[in-house]
């Protein structure tokens, strides 16, 4: 589906690429794309992730950019390479969810560079394929590279790591939900349990991060 709009939107590759929110010092993320088999190889087999332009800009910012000699100056020998693939233009647009998954799509071409007035033309449709994709993805593919966020904490285990978020000791949650300490330990226990988390702060650290504190 994604390939067949891109081909409509006149460009020749699609890529996806999804980061989950955990672990924080090594995310677990995946891509598909329709790049070629060889640079696909490449773009891994070199760690280009860790230099591209688009990635870095994903990080730190929702709005849409398009490629250019300017984005691509850190990262000289990618932009070569890339263009010698047959990847010549196109633009890359982010998309972020409450449960804290990010992905960015990618539209490339080997023809023409992509203008302002053909990415506002074309926005609205862009917009839309970026996030038919990422709820595909999370439907499809984050449960089986993140179990934990299908995970569903009861009431009273998200208010035990809330508290517990706020620093708060058992015994003091104890008093603040008029229950004995006893059970409060046992709702972070359970909570535990079913984020995998090591201990109660990385419980709390890991339900935030998966939106299930809101």
């Amino acid at each position: 589906m994604a390939s067949e709009m891109a081909r409509k939107l006149e460009f020749d590759y699609c890529a996806y690429g999804l980061r989950m929110p955990l672990p924080l010092v090594r995310p677990k993320t995946v891509l598909f794309s329709n790049y070629p088999a060889v640079w696909q190889a490449r773009y891994q087999a070199q760690e280009y992730q860790a230099i591209d332009p688009t990635v870095r800009h994903a990080m730190r910012s929702p709005s849409p950019v398009v490629w250019s000699d300017d984005l691509f100056a850190p990262a000289r020998e990618l932009w070569e390479e890339a263009r010698s693939f047959g990847l010549r233009a196109g633009l890359a647009h982010t998309c972020r969810d409450a449960g804290g998954m990010g992905g960015m799509l990618t539209l490339a071409r080997a023809g023409e560079t992509v203008t302002t007035a053909e990415w506002q033309a074309k926005a609205c449709h862009i917009l839309w394929l970026v996030q038919a994709v990422h709820l595909s993805m999370i439907r499809v593919i984050a449960p089986k590279l993140q179990p934990e966020i299908a995970v569903q904490l009861s009431c009273r285990e998200v208010e035990v790591l809330r508290w517990t978020g706020e620093g708060k000791t058992s015994g003091e949650i104890a008093n603040i939900l008029n229950i004995t300490e006893r059970t409060v330990n046992f709702h972070i226990s359970k909570a535990m349990a079913k984020l995998n988390a090591v201990n109660k702060t990385a419980a709390v650290l890991q339900a935030a991060m998966l939106g299930l504190l809101s």
